[in-house]
């Protein structure tokens, strides 16, 4: 299973944000969720979950 990465440093905030979280898919979209509504004040909904699921990139493997 390739992990998934949720990277806040690309997407503009005012906390300017530098967390990245890397895992399996649900961990990664249960925890950059949680993040968002705990750091960046988001409302917890089905539909922030999928804007966070649709940013997710595959992990590159290390060299």
């Amino acid at each position: 299973m390739t992990r998934k990465i949720a990277d806040c440093r690309k997407y503009p905030s005012e906390s300017n944000c530098s967390l990245t979280i890397s895992g399996e898919e649900e961990e990664v979209v249960r925890a950059a969720s949680e993040h968002a509504v705990s750091v960046h004040q988001h409302t917890d909904s089905p539909e922030l979950r999928e804007q966070v699921r649709a940013t997710l990139e595959d992990e590159k493997a290390p060299a």
